[in-house]
């Protein structure tokens, strides 16, 4: 039984074909997956956030197979990812932290396969129509400089007061046209999550 009030549930797809006049072949394309749902403890102090927690983690598997299905590839082509949530206003700050929780980890890393690096993350407060960023990191080698990114998404009646926007992105590519340096995605073993 999920414990999340699913109020609504938005997808976006993001491709760049072409940069500086370049074109970005294939093209880098980038799906973010959001939820919006109720806060159990809008307007209520808790010490205990453990039903945010247990939300996040059904979110990290719904989002991110959401993610993966949007770019239409399989969850091992999956390069990079991050997660954001945006409380409304009778909610704290800290309502994002637990919902983001590492909880919500596990269940995304499944759904893009491996993830050895930590998951990017973004909390705010924020009402209807705000953007909410979403950072990216790559999955598995955090020092892969071509994959630190972000996505933006809103939803314009999102969050209202008692509301959570819950968002992840995940990508099959860095940027367009990256040229900082460092490691490179086909260099990265993943095995420690860095390199």
């Amino acid at each position: 039984m999920t414990q999340a009030k699913i109020r609504k549930i938005a997808v976006f797809l993001d491709e760049t074909h072409q940069e500086m006049g370049k074109p970005i072949s294939p093209p880098t394309r980038r799906a973010a997956a959001v939820a919006v749902i109720e806060n159990p403890y809008a307007g209520v102090y808790s010490e205990d956030l453990e039903k945010l927690m247990v939300i996040g983690e059904e979110l990290g598997d719904l989002l991110g197979r959401r993610a993966v299905d949007a770019l239409g590839i399989e969850p091992a082509a999956a390069e990079s990812y991050g997660k954001s949530a945006m409380v409304g206003e009778n909610g704290e700050l800290e309502h994002a932290a637990a919902i983001l929780h590492p909880r919500l980890g596990k269940p995304l890393r499944a759904a893009v396969e491996k993830g050895a690096a930590l998951v990017a993350s973004s909390k705010k407060m924020g009402s209807m129509g705000q953007v909410l960023d979403v950072p990216l990191g790559h999955k598995d080698a955090a020092y892969v400089r071509s994959h630190f990114d972000g996505m933006e998404v809103s939803i314009n009646d999102a969050p209202r007061a008692n509301e959570i926007l819950v968002a992840v992105a995940v990508t099959d590519s860095g940027r367009p046209l990256p040229r900082v340096g460092g490691l490179t995605h086909d260099e990265a073993e993943g095995k420690d999550g860095l390199r």
